[in-house]
């Protein structure tokens, strides 16, 4: 028997709020602000919950995810390491081929209009090859 106000009868984006407020510390409110600023980067963004509980933005394909760790969030881009990142923003998962990320700890400042044009970037990307 389902639970009213289960998490099937959730839309994704209520289940993005549901996560912000149930981190109640810095991972929730830097979530929050990753969320806005993909929103306000791409106001055709997508948004998904994926893989038991990961919110996931997408745009002609999958853009980026917004994991929280006990001490990080992370920005995943799933098609990273084909973008420039003149800013530096990459952080993590440097190794692989394909994806890259941002780790973002406790305090630290976002560069709002780098994130940004990363974020559009990606949306760029995975509509050039949406044509092809």
């Amino acid at each position: 028997m389902k639970k009213s106000g289960s998490q099937e009868s959730k839309s994704p984006s209520q289940l993005i709020d549901a996560r912000i407020e149930e981190l109640g510390d810095w991972r929730g409110e830097m979530l929050g602000r990753l969320r806005a600023l993909v929103k306000q980067a791409d106001p055709e963004i997508v948004e998904e919950w994926k893989w038991r509980g990961v919110p996931v933005w997408s745009h002609a394909g999958l853009i980026c995810t917004g994991e929280t760790y006990k001490n990080v969030v992370k920005m995943t881009f799933a098609k990273g390491a084909a973008l420039a990142d003149p800013s530096g923003l990459f952080n993590a998962s440097l190794e692989g081929n394909t994806r890259r990320a941002i780790d973002f700890h406790e305090g630290e400042t976002i560069d709002e209009k780098a994130l940004k044009a990363l974020i559009r970037a990606a949306v760029t990307l995975n509509k050039s090859k949406a044509r092809r």
